[in-house]
């Protein structure tokens, strides 16, 4: 019986779970392997889920999709949305959403070990399936590999991955070179000195400081960073205070930080630190603010001949004009460990999975930023076909370039 992979996809989108937390979803995926005849090796990573295709002497292709959702409350109002909730690191209760499209990329990854199932005749060579947990945290894909995913499973000669974004359904996106930015996620805590609302001047306030802090991070990228590199400083969240009258003792800050290589890390890093510690020493504290860094990824890199190969593939599967180059994404992955900690190229790319006459006609309206929401946004919805069915056929021509 052939998957129902309408039924897998809504099915997962109604029920994500938050990074490390993936385990009805490793269920979830496990059962539908057996309906194929593979076995899972579930826990890989924590969360993890991992199963093997040999079919005979060949190239080892590995192809990975991310499963975790995110901390938002989904806005899409479709039949299938989500209720869910979850417990974050912190212990809060929160919503929780597919807002990035995960649920997308692990029915598509159990659809194409279907297809190539389907096809064993035509190809050679052994595929390892990678369901991975907590991609948004930047901590799975080490997760697994310090759980010994490379040496418990045959090792990759590629690895091989994609991800659903708002480009028309049908237009996969992807190009040699850095494909995604490195980022690291900073947190900062501003030591002040509490008191009473009404006494400020008896205070050190960590939420001035921590104003004037965000504010002057606005000047890094606009006023220290060449306009022609790329970089982006956000401020995520910001926490102080449980009471109007009551001056807290700390403020606390959460950054995202992101550029292309390492050089441009360190500039960034040593700006958004310098003013850090600057503004606390001109709000007086007495005490040095405390400064982690929560994650660091590297940048995406697609090995350049490979990802010639797989485009000339896409081309030839679906048609001149079906793959673009959508310049570097500012956002990032995890998914290249993998094939740094293995040695071998990676190939990552995107495909589309907004209806293309919406696109089409907020482009002629000049509204794509307005009309079409992005990953990470509570209205976050890929159309299901074509994104189901070019999501599968994708992860098949790609992993056939390299099958014997």
């Amino acid at each position: 019986m052939a998957l129902d992979l309408d039924a897998l996809y809504t099915d997962l989108h109604r029920h994500p779970e938050l990074s490390f937390q993936e385990t009805r979803t490793a269920a979830v995926i496990a059962g539908k392997l057996a309906e194929l005849g593979l076995t899972a090796e579930e826990g890989v990573g924590r969360t993890g889920v991992v199963t093997t295709v040999e079919n005979g002497d060949g190239p080892v292709v590995w192809l990975r999709a991310d499963m975790d959702g995110l901390p938002v409350p989904e806005q899409t109002g479709l039949p299938y949305a989500s209720t869910a909730r979850g417990i974050d690191p912190a212990g809060n209760d929160v919503p929780v959403m597919h807002a990035c499209g995960h649920d997308m990329h692990v029915t598509a990854l159990l659809g194409a070990l279907e297809r190539l199932i389907a096809t064993r005749g035509d190809w050679s060579g052994t595929v390892v399936a990678v369901f991975q947990p907590a991609e948004e945290y930047g901590a799975g894909s080490q997760a697994m590999i310090a759980d010994r995913v490379l040496g418990r499973f045959p090792k990759p000669d590629i690895v091989l991955g994609q991800h659903v974004t708002p480009l028309p359904a049908g237009v996969i996106g992807v190009r040699p070179g850095t494909q995604m930015a490195a980022s690291d996620g900073l947190t900062v805590v501003m030591h002040g000195r509490g008191g009473h609302g009404s006494r400020p001047h008896s205070t050190i306030d960590p939420v001035v400081m921590a104003a004037a802090t965000v504010m002057r991070l606005q000047t890094v990228v606009s006023r220290e960073v060449d306009p022609r590199e790329v970089a982006v400083v956000t401020v995520g969240s910001i926490h102080a205070g449980l009471k109007n009258n009551i001056i807290p003792a700390e403020a606390k800050l959460e950054l995202s930080l992101r550029y292309p290589d390492d050089a441009a890390r360190e500039r960034v890093m040593s700006k958004v630190e310098r003013i850090v510690r600057a503004e606390a020493a001109a709000s007086g504290a007495e005490t040095e603010p405390t400064i982690t860094v929560d994650h660091s990824l590297p940048p995406t890199i697609n090995d350049h001949t490979a990802t010639a190969r797989v485009t000339a593939a896409f081309e030839r599967a679906f048609g001149d004009g079906s793959v673009i180059d959508p310049g570097m994404f500012t956002g990032s992955e995890d998914v290249s460990w993998f094939a740094r900690e293995a040695g071998v190229p990676l190939v990552f790319w995107f495909w589309g999975g907004v209806d293309p006459q919406t696109f089409a006609d907020a482009v002629a309206g000049g509204t794509v930023e307005r009309d079409i929401p992005t990953n990470h946004s509570p209205f976050f919805a890929p159309v299901m076909h074509p994104t189901i069915e070019r999501g599968v056929e994708n992860l098949v021509v790609a992993a056939r370039e390299f099958l014997a």
